[in-house]
């Protein structure tokens, strides 16, 4: 039977707080994970969810000094050379901008996520007019209530509200603001769920649905 953890307890799991899955990423590894030109997608502002210790975001800041660069991580565990940029240490699933971004971007950070279907509707109303939303997001770490897999009934959900899921390399998208309406209520998450497609432990999280 899987354990269903409240934002608190899962908080404090040593599955969230692992440091494993690269928290020092360069700017050219966000290329090679989401797909995207950084630099090209920026406009004038880029936040980067669960962004580790910023290194990423200090190399985007000194190419692009005109651009508003923010990071959330919940470890804040930052580095010095990141202070060029705005760091917020903060739950991804409690916390919210003041103003709309060009480029909101989430490396390998949902798979530690309780929430993940509430981060993805949240950051898609963050987005400027013509923004870009793009994570690593594997749709096998969402279970349904009886503890059966979510798969195509939470694809399709997500495709419906606007998203692009990308099945082969687990990554999702969505360009341009939106409210997206999910139609899931979130129960909980299990932070002993093992290890998902990357190797690393990962937590699932749970859903019932909410019509």
């Amino acid at each position: 039977m899987e354990q269903r953890l409240d934002d608190a307890a899962l908080e404090m799991s040593p599955v969230v707080a692992n440091c494993a899955m690269n928290r020092e990423r360069t700017l050219a590894s966000y290329g090679r994970e989401l797909g995207i030109d950084v630099l090209a997608e920026i406009g004038g502002g880029w936040l980067d969810l669960c962004c580790g210790a910023g290194r990423a975001l200090a190399e985007a800041a000194a190419r692009r000094p005109d651009a508003r660069i923010t990071g959330v991580d919940l470890a804040g565990h930052f580095l010095p050379a990141a202070s060029a940029v705005q760091l917020v240490t903060a739950s991804v699933t409690k916390w919210a901008p003041d103003e709309p971004y060009d480029l909101i971007t989430c490396v390998h950070g949902l798979h530690y996520v309780g929430d993940k279907l509430g981060v993805l509707a949240r950051a898609a109303s963050w987005l400027g007019v013509d923004g870009l939303l793009v994570a690593n997001f594997d749709v096998a770490s969402v279970r349904l209530a009886d503890g059966s897999p979510g798969g195509r009934r939470v694809t399709a959900a997500l495709r419906e509200a606007g998203f692009h899921y990308d099945s082969r390399r687990r990554r999702i998208s969505l360009r341009g603001r939106r409210e997206a309406r999910l139609p899931y209520r979130y129960l909980g998450a299990d932070d002993q769920a093992g290890p998902n497609y990357t190797g690393q432990p990962a937590v699932d999280s749970s859903y019932e649905p909410d019509v």
